[in-house]
């Protein structure tokens, strides 16, 4: 948990809060914004793909400490420098990091859950990067009160995040050798129909949540009517991202992950489309901040945990793959809405065309629904 606390919810997601100190005191315009977030994610993406081989040297853990760290030193960094160049540097090794913590902290500890026959704890994992989300909001609206700028808040948030790596460092015991993968390339385990619908809908998740995770901090601060909740508004969507994998992950095993997962995307693409159609009003505009938090990790938990069920080869080939795509999505997101919102003078077009797509998302992985019992996840995997 404390893992993806410090490389997600704070490496990967701090740009969101501290965006708008960035963009007043730099003068950044919505189509740079959205060029920095856009490079953390191809690089979010790029690392995806280099966690996805089989010819990694080292254990698990290794990977995952040292992404881990990575992280934190990218995150710390991003204070140091002030041209757009070096941001897009900065933010594309810290998304590599993140993802390579993402793949190999998930193996690792999705394989030690359903060794013992708890995968129903999964949730904590994961819970960690709303953790994350909620500590970082905290810590950047302390500093700006405080009256430090941005480099001040980048430098700490940093430091969060190796405080994280600190406790994980004790926490995160070492893998005896017969849980480490082979050093051998992972079997071949093409897609199938259902695998790719899920891998597809994984993509349009990403591109739909992210325009107005990466955006609603600015969004309310360019709103006058609402701008005093700004503080309040991504404190909303750490807090409510932490119960959500349970949440989801519990109606996953009573009416099927694909359910749940299709269910949680309607849902996301209402709070998608208030945070624009209602942007006014600032009770609706928290109200779509939930909605976000409480169902942005949900999904990406559940559609790991859904293509581990459905993977035959090694599972990290296929959980690298869903982090690919996902990483896609998310990477195109952000420079479209930037560049669209230029040219429109607002985030509601793409916010809306982000909506469409989850909608899309829903109905896709519904194709799946059968592909395995909701009580699968549960059940004991062994290592391949």
């Amino acid at each position: 948990m404390l893992a993806l606390t410090g490389a997600m919810g704070i490496g990967r997601f701090v740009y969101t809060p501290i965006l708008p100190f960035m963009a007043e005191t730099l003068d950044l315009s919505k189509s740079e914004a959205g060029l920095i977030a856009a490079a953390n994610f191809l690089g979010y993406l790029a690392g995806a793909l280099f966690a996805a081989g089989g010819f990694l040297p080292g254990g698990r853990r290794g990977w995952a400490l040292g992404a881990l760290a990575a992280s934190a030193a990218t995150t710390a960094a991003m204070a140091a420098v002030s041209t757009l160049p070096w941001f897009l540097v900065l933010r594309f090794a810290g998304g590599v990091a993140s993802a390579v913590t993402m793949v190999f902290a998930a193996a690792i500890v999705l394989d030690r859950l359903a060794a013992a026959g708890r995968s129903n704890l999964a949730h904590v994992h994961f819970a960690g990067v709303g953790s994350g989300i909620a500590v970082s909001a905290v810590l950047v609206a302390a500093l700006a009160a405080a009256g430090y700028g941005w480099r001040i808040q980048w430098y700490a948030s940093g430091a969060a995040a190796a405080g994280a790596l600190l406790l994980v460092l004790f926490l995160l015991p070492r893998e005896r050798a017969a849980a480490e993968p082979a050093a051998a390339a992972p079997a071949a385990d093409r897609p199938g129909p259902r695998r790719r619908a899920l891998i597809v809908a994984y993509g349009l998740f990403g591109f739909g949540y992210v325009i107005t995770a990466t955006f609603i901090s600015a969004m309310v601060r360019l709103t006058p009517e609402i701008a005093p909740i700004e503080p309040y508004v991504w404190l909303t969507v750490g807090l409510a991202a932490v119960p959500s994998v349970a949440l989801w992950t519990w109606i996953g095993r009573r009416a099927g992950n694909a359910a749940s997962f299709a269910l949680a995307c309607l849902v996301e693409a209402v709070g998608v489309a208030a945070s624009v159609l209602l942007a006014a009003n600032a009770a609706a505009v928290l109200f779509a901040a939930a909605l976000l938090g409480g169902t942005f990790m949900g999904i990406t938990a559940l559609g790991l945990i859904m293509v581990r069920d459905l993977s035959t080869g090694d599972p990290r080939r296929m959980l690298a793959l869903m982090t690919a795509s996902f990483g896609l999505g998310q990477m195109i997101g952000p420079a479209f809405a930037g560049y669209v919102s230029e040219y429109t003078g607002s985030f509601t077009a793409p916010s809306l065309v982000a909506s469409a797509l989850l909608v899309v998302a829903a109905g896709l992985v519904m194709r799946i629904r059968g592909a395995a019992p909701p009580a699968q996840a549960a059940a004991p995997v062994r290592d391949r």
